[in-house]
């Protein structure tokens, strides 16, 4: 049988029991000095009023007076018992010098000797004291009564010590109630500011607090993707690993503004938006980023949460993928011409002219050559020269010209391991899809392509030099840099979205510590110019393109 266990009081709970406890011992430690400090008083003030009462009674002339008297309790007891009924006090005793009781209130101890001290009030002086009588405890007074310059009796006045304390009780039964009443008023306030805490914590004990805290630190740090949150004011209130390296920030940026992270602008305009943003894409220097935002809000709005993920090189593979479907459409075409003219050759052999089938043939294959051996002579670097003979063939089936100029030269192995095939291909396949797109319909259509390396091969200052001229509107000075930037295109937006093609060949020369460049061709159009460093990369500075 399973022992059920207690489970731990929740967070809220122990705080209230906390202030509740706290409260309480607050409360009765100011009740019992209240207390003391109350009977205290009452003594001190039971005190004071006995000698004034005594003085008085003892500075009467009718008291020295019945004193000369033969029989002076005949007169000074009915005086005494009407000072006690209106003073206040619980007893007036007269005296003779020696003692002895002219007044009670109990008339059966008139004839004895007083109980207390009276030693001091022969000597002349007036004093108080708490001293257990015929009436039980008290605090009492003593003093001389002078006729001229002797003492000719004693006047004793006295509260006993349990009226006091009734008193004293009256006014703690009072404190009590107060304060049972401030002891209810904080348990009920305690109850409210805990429930509104419990709320907050979602009831949860201080373990479980601390247990989530951890499992959130490791699924922080833990998750490859960049995770960022912003507070109400766009303050960077959390950042995991993956979120400061695909950022590009580093040191201290908790607390600072979005803005002030150096990142590009539509960057930190996604950040700073209102409105939530779905799987929008983004660049950095040398990243591409799927940037997802979601208000985070509670009656109110309290902050933003980020998420990123890097599609560098998914944004590459797909390029190559669309390369690869245009090499696929040209072959295609490439083979529908080849059937058309395989056709034209067969019909010329069954007509009997086969010396024309031979001529037709071995002009179409010189053609086919011609242009490979113009770009291999060209451009030997494999990857290069596969892309520009595909390229081509597209070009062809757009109605574009694609050629390479004579000034190219680019040799097998020249280029540095640090300067990927890759890249290269999103630089010039960029590059040549944007002129081809706007050569297209122009006369004369034609791109212009350039390849050549200056400087030598691993001198200080080599570089690597691709140039895409076209034959298109050209590009308006104006926008020189807004060409580069993510999403401008002067061209309506396909179903894919435009402006992403230039933007990726900037990131990928920066990347390289190379630079882009765009100025009016020859004859018209746009030239499109990419100079890279063949020395070892120095990688782009800044956060932004």
């Amino acid at each position: 049988m399973r022992i059920p266990v207690p489970r731990p009081r929740s967070l809220a709970g122990q705080l209230f029991a906390m202030q509740a406890v706290l409260i309480a011992v607050v409360v009765a430690g100011y009740a019992l000095f209240t207390y003391a400090g109350d009977r205290s008083q009452a003594q001190e003030a039971a005190g004071r009023q006995a000698t004034a009462v005594a003085r008085t009674v003892a500075e009467s002339p009718s008291v020295r007076e019945a004193i000369r008297t033969a029989d002076p309790s005949a007169v000074l007891q009915p005086y005494a018992q009407r000072v006690v009924r209106h003073a206040e006090v619980d007893f007036v005793t007269i005296m003779n010098p020696r003692g002895i009781r002219w007044t009670h209130p109990d008339p059966e101890q008139i004839g004895q000797r007083f109980r207390g001290h009276t030693a001091p009030a022969l000597a002349g002086r007036t004093f108080t004291e708490t001293y257990t009588g015929t009436l039980g405890p008290s605090v009492r007074a003593v003093t001389p009564v002078r006729d001229g310059d002797r003492i000719v009796g004693l006047v004793s006045a006295g509260i006993r010590v349990d009226a006091i304390s009734r008193r004293v009780r009256g006014q703690l039964t009072a404190l009590v109630g107060v304060a049972a009443g401030a002891l209810l008023l904080g348990a009920v306030g305690t109850y409210v500011i805990n429930a509104r805490l419990r709320r907050h914590t979602h009831g949860m004990n201080a373990a479980e607090l601390s247990r989530m805290h951890d499992y959130h630190q490791a699924a922080l740090h833990a998750v490859r993707e960049g995770l960022l949150m912003l507070d109400g004011q766009y303050r960077v209130a959390l950042i995991n690993d993956g979120g400061r390296e695909l950022l590009g920030v580093s040191g201290e940026v908790v607390g600072r503004s979005v803005a002030e992270l150096g990142l590009p602008a539509p960057l930190t305009g996604a950040l700073l938006a209102s409105q939530p943003r779905m799987d929008e894409v983004h660049l950095t220097a040398d990243r591409v980023l799927v940037v997802n935002t979601s208000q985070v809000s509670g009656g109110e709005r309290r902050g933003t949460v980020v998420t990123l993920r890097d599609v560098t090189e998914l944004q590459s593979l797909m390029g190559e993928l669309d390369s690869e479907r245009g090499f696929t459409q040209a072959l295609r075409s490439q083979a529908h011409e080849a059937a058309n003219r395989l056709h034209t050759v067969v019909s010329l052999i069954e007509l009997g002219r086969a010396e024309e089938a031979v001529d037709f043939a071995t002009a179409e294959l010189e053609l086919a050559q011609a242009l490979t051996d113009q770009v291999v002579a060209a451009v030997s670097e494999p990857v290069l020269a596969a892309l520009l003979l595909g390229k081509t063939a597209q070009a062809n089936e757009r109605g574009v010209e694609l050629e390479v100029s004579e000034d190219s030269h680019l040799d097998d192995s020249l280029l540095p391991a640090g300067l990927p095939a890759r890249d290269l291909v999103t630089i010039l396949g960029n590059l040549i899809d944007n002129a081809v797109d706007a050569a297209q319909g122009s006369a004369r259509a034609r791109v212009t392509v350039t390849a050549y390396t200056r400087g030598g091969e691993r001198a200080e200052g080599a570089e690597l030099l691709l140039r895409v001229a076209d034959t298109g509107s050209g590009v308006d000075p104006a926008h020189a840099e807004e060409v580069f930037r993510r999403g401008f295109s002067t061209k309506p937006a396909g179903p894919g979205g435009r402006g992403l093609g230039l933007a990726l060949v900037r990131q990928a020369v920066h990347r390289h510590g190379g630079t882009l460049a765009v100025r009016e061709a020859e004859g018209g159009g746009a030239a499109f110019e990419a100079r890279l460093p063949l020395r070892e990369p120095a990688r782009a500075g800044g956060a932004g393109v």
